[in-house]
């Protein structure tokens, strides 16, 4: 991580994950990977689903085979994606306070990146769901060769946004979300929906995004570097 001399006043950019961050998308992949198991004669539980949230399509896709889907793994991946689009063209599911706090990241000039497992077509579509040209760059699981929780999905978009890595703030919902943004060397922030997520000394947990600003983003980057609120440094 490439230390700060002085706090920041501002991330360099914000890299958020989609599924489950943004919108909550989950319930979707849920009934779609029940549908295809039971379209091959098996059983797929609410259990069975929730060990896939934030794991990566090809791992998942890998998973739903052993459980009896007779298809390739990119078939599998896109009869998946096919259907979750489906349901998204009839409701986007905004996860509360996440489309506000993307407004004020663009209203004060803030880079962000959309950084998903999901394939790129759907999170091109929530992208612009959201309003084209929000996101300054997207990131798919296709457009890497490792998923997460490998670091390449974040430190890929922190190559393409021109910034350094340890200045950005990542946003996930996910285990294995959060240490993907870990291990590139972002300040993480877990933001759980559908699964808890543990504390510890690597991240920040926010039990909502709700009614956060850019000042709680930057708030976080500094604690990162280790920089005290200025209240506390006095004291």
């Amino acid at each position: 991580m490439t230390s700060a001399s002085q706090p920041f006043d501002r991330p360099a950019a914000v890299l958020w994950d989609m599924d489950g961050t943004i919108v909550d998308t989950e319930p979707y992949w849920m009934a779609a990977e029940v549908a295809l198991v039971e379209s091959f004669g098996g059983s797929w539980s609410t259990e069975d689903a929730m060990q896939l949230v934030g794991s990566g399509l090809e791992n998942s896709a890998v998973i739903l085979q052993r459980a009896g889907v007779d298809l390739e793994v990119q078939q599998i991946i896109d009869r998946l994606t096919d259907e979750v689009l489906t349901q998204i063209d009839v409701a986007v599911p905004w996860r509360p306070g996440a489309r506000e706090l993307i407004e004020r990241l663009r209203d004060t000039r803030i880079p962000i990146a959309l950084v998903t497992m999901s394939m790129r077509r759907m999170a091109l579509r929530v992208a612009d769901a959201i309003g084209p040209g929000t996101f300054d760059e997207v990131i798919g699981g296709d457009d890497v060769e490792h998923e997460k929780p490998h670091p390449e999905p974040y430190l890929t978009a922190a190559e393409r946004l021109g910034v350094e890595i340890s200045h950005c703030v990542a946003i996930e919902d996910s285990q294995f979300g959060l240490a993907s943004a870990i291990s590139s060397g972002a300040a993480a922030i877990g933001a759980p929906l559908h699964l808890a997520l543990q504390e510890g000394p690597t991240h920040v947990l926010w039990p909502s995004l709700e009614g956060r600003t850019i000042a709680d983003l930057t708030a976080v980057l500094n604690a990162h570097h280790g920089f005290r609120p200025a209240a506390e440094a006095r004291r």
